[in-house]
């Protein structure tokens, strides 16, 4: 959640004071307030206390300089001493409010505004704060409520749209928080913060060109607003302009160079525009800035087995996995890079992993029976096959794996049943109606064959005019 910083600065109107020596005290303390000597102020504002000790706004005065100084506690004693003068002082109720929301005080912050209001129903300020109060302490509605208030009374507001569109984009209210952030920038167009507060919503619901126009509008006035360049680039990633997403998070760590997940994101970008090089140095140095990032591990295995860097690879699934022992896609990578180097039976006790840790992962069933297919285990692959069909009986190499597997141990029918069943799904596989031609040959089904193997050759599948030739063209 974006947070909304309180009101910190104090405004006051002055009365006549009755003692002209208290007069010039105010007059003097004011006079150095304006000039940021805050120290010195309060020594005035204390000494006009010392001759009119029932002047509130002495103290009030003086609270505000104490609050300008961080002394929230000091500024409390001074608005209750004010209040117990006047107790119809809706405005030190009002900055009571401010400084005890500066102390995280926010319950006693609502208590002082509620005050407030109660004594000036039109005070559209301390509706606005109490909104802020109840916003820190995520009663949302709440503070919906008081924006509204607070607008009523002041439809001119563009920081109170801006604080309702926040509290409605945390109860998901992305409409009418978008509706509140375009109000606001109708009475002030120039706020890159409420363009940047747009821009969030909009991602929401997945409108990421308008998210992007709106981060774009907000870097144009404010080209120092680093978030909005990350975010910018999270939009972009979404809509596949890696490049420009690359460039974003460029920029964004030309100005925060430590931030981890900027080089983390940047390097899945690198690595889906193929710069697996320029990957492996991004999540390089996140690894250097967070050790137990298992992700960057990850991350960079990927790309090192793009570039074939393959004991590289499955050394970083390895370390992936060290850091978290429950990570499933890491155990399935190497399973497959363990595979792809011969090393099956690591390959299964990966796969076995997989499945261990979920066992409705239908392409760990397919990846165990490949590698235990390559250990001529045909019955215990046919089995994996068999499993993973019954969690996605959609995946057409599933069936085509198992047919290979059933061919091997002469159980034709089975084949038969699965390359037809591959075709069924892919009719554009020729390997299928290839092999199902010799699968019908076994079975003595000659015209069946030679329409197969016409078919693969139809296909593109070269291989089958041998069979064709041998078979059907006699």
């Amino acid at each position: 959640m974006k947070t909304i910083v309180l009101f910190t600065g104090f405004f006051f109107s002055l009365v006549g004071l009755s003692a002209q020596k208290a007069v010039d005290y105010m007059e003097q303390g004011i006079k150095k307030e304006k000039a940021k000597d805050y120290k010195g102020a309060i020594n005035d504002y204390s000494n006009a206390i010392s001759k009119n000790p029932k002047d509130t706004k002495a103290y009030t005065k003086r609270g505000a300089a104490k609050g300008n100084l961080k002394d929230y506690k000091g500024a409390i004693e001074d608005f209750t001493m004010a209040i117990s003068i006047n107790p119809t002082d809706a405005e030190a109720y009002y900055n009571k409010g401010i400084a005890k929301g500066n102390l995280n005080d926010f319950q006693g912050a609502i208590e002082d505004y509620t005050k407030a209001v109660s004594i000036n129903p039109d005070y559209a300020k301390a509706y606005y704060n109490r909104g802020i109060a109840k916003t820190n302490l995520r009663d949302f509605r709440g503070a919906i409520e008081d924006y509204s208030k607070a607008i009523a009374i002041d439809p001119t507001d563009e920081e109170a749209f801006n604080s309702r569109g926040v509290a409605k984009r945390n109860i998901n209210d992305y409409k009418g928080a978008i509706a509140d952030y375009t109000e606001s920038l109708s009475i002030n167009p120039n706020n890159d913060k409420v363009y940047y507060n747009r821009g969030i919503v909009r991602g929401n619901i997945q409108d990421y060109v308008g998210a992007i126009a709106d981060y774009s509008r907000a870097i144009s006035l404010d080209p120092s607003n680093d978030k909005a360049y990350y975010n910018r680039a999270l939009a972009k990633d979404e809509q596949r302009d890696f490049t420009g997403a690359i460039a974003d998070y460029t920029k964004y760590l030309s100005m925060n160079s430590s931030n981890a997940n900027v080089y983390f994101n940047r390097g899945v970008s690198r690595r889906n525009i193929n710069d697996h090089k320029g990957a492996i140095a991004d999540f390089t140095k996140v690894i250097s800035l967070d050790p137990k990032h298992a992700e960057a591990y990850y991350g960079r295995g990927l790309s090192k087995g793009a570039i074939k860097d393959i004991p590289g690879e499955i050394s970083d699934y390895t370390m992936a996995i060290n850091i978290n022992p429950m990570y499933v896609k890491a155990y399935s990578a190497r399973g497959v890079a363990r595979r792809g180097q011969n090393e099956n039976a690591g390959a299964i006790e990966d796969f076995t992993q997989v499945i261990a840790l979920n066992p409705s992962d239908a392409e760990a069933f397919s990846n165990r029976g490949i590698a235990r297919s390559n250990l001529q285990d045909y019955a215990a692959a046919i089995d994996d096959y068999t499993q993973s069909i019954l969690l996605n009986s959609s995946n057409p190499k599933v069936y085509y794996n198992r047919a290979s597997a059933e061919w091997i141990i002469q159980d034709y029918a089975g084949a038969l049943a699965d390359y037809t069943q591959v075709i069924s799904i892919n009719p554009s596989n020729a390997k299928a109606y290839y092999w199902r031609g010799h699968t019908k040959i076994v079975l003595k089904d000659l015209a069946g064959a030679c329409m197969d193997f016409t078919e693969a050759v139809n296909l593109g599948f070269v291989e089958a005019n041998e069979p064709l030739k041998q078979y059907c063209n006699k």
